[in-house]
């Protein structure tokens, strides 16, 4: 399992909150205290409720359900873009669209739009339109990628959404609840945990600390789909190995059936000659009553 030190976390900054004025009274059980009028979050529950998402997020990906990182504003695009592409997750880092979720049957649409202009713009294509209509299919699909290349590999709804900054993303964060969608967030001393299911107290204002978790969640993902890569390799070679098994059972019984038929007929053979051939007695008789009747 991906594993977070405290001093990981002291380096990055996951300890400072915001000003004692900007809070949310639900954080309250998170913030260890106070100091030159910023709170400060407590590291140890932050390293609890770490291990519970990393467990969850490891669980889906060994049950092979997808993760849909969220996380646009600046700081935080880039980061998202990377720990998602490098653990093959889909992501939203520009802007999110309203019904992302609660819409997806447009949102796929939109998506299949995409695959139809990147034909249009393909060589043996492009040459058949004008200097006009190739202009305006590519800022179409400039502006399409930009908004939903993220989610391109995103088929179905996903398993989680993992946020960034869940009062940033509060439409995310809405849809995902609203659809029963399970959420992981990092929460800062402004947000409210009680609307995530996995939260993360955390500064999600600092890059470094916006990296070691998204890192940390990427990396727990990976280890539990290598586990699904395992299970589905014991599964297909156990089926195979129950093939070739009945494979060879019938392979035996043919070659039993084979061998009685072999029997069966050398039996019918020997049969045959005895019945065509006299026996010695019978030639012994043969060959004494020939000379009586000569005489």
């Amino acid at each position: 399992m991906a594993t977070v030190t405290m001093r990981d976390m002291l380096e990055a900054g996951v300890h400072f909150g915001h000003q004692t004025q900007r809070w949310n009274p639900k954080m309250r059980p998170y913030i260890y205290g106070a100091k030159n009028g910023v709170y400060i979050i407590n590291l140890q529950i932050t390293s609890q409720l770490l291990r519970d998402a990393l467990d969850f997020a490891s669980r889906l990906g060994q049950k092979g359900d997808q993760i849909l990182f969220v996380g646009t504003k600046r700081q935080a695009q880039e980061v998202v873009r990377q720990e998602a592409e490098r653990c093959k997750q889909p992501y939203v880092a520009h802007r999110w669209l309203g019904g992302m979720l609660t819409n997806f049957r447009t949102i796929r649409t939109s998506l299949d739009r995409i695959t139809e202009i990147e034909k249009k713009l393909s060589v043996g294509q492009v040459e058949r339109l004008t200097k006009k209509e190739v202009i305006r299919f590519e800022r179409e699909l400039t502006k399409l990628t930009r908004n939903l290349g993220g989610v391109r590999e995103m088929p179905k709804l996903p398993g989680a959404v993992f946020i960034v900054d869940t009062v940033k993303e509060h439409l995310a964060l809405g849809e995902a609840r609203r659809l029963g969608i399970p959420i992981i967030a990092l929460s800062d001393t402004n947000s409210d945990p009680t609307h995530v299911d996995y939260p993360i107290p955390s500064n999600d204002d600092a890059i470094r600390a916006i990296r070691l978790f998204a890192r940390a969640v990427a990396d727990a993902y990976l280890e539990g789909a290598s586990l699904h890569k395992d299970d589905l390799a014991r599964e297909f070679s156990s089926s195979t190995s129950g093939e070739e098994r009945d494979v060879d059972v019938v392979i035996r019984k043919a070659d039993d059936s084979a061998a009685k038929a072999d029997d069966a007929a050398a039996s019918t053979e020997v049969a045959a000659e005895e019945a065509a051939e006299p026996s010695t007695d019978d030639a012994a008789e043969a060959s004494a009553e020939a000379p009586a009747a000569d005489a």
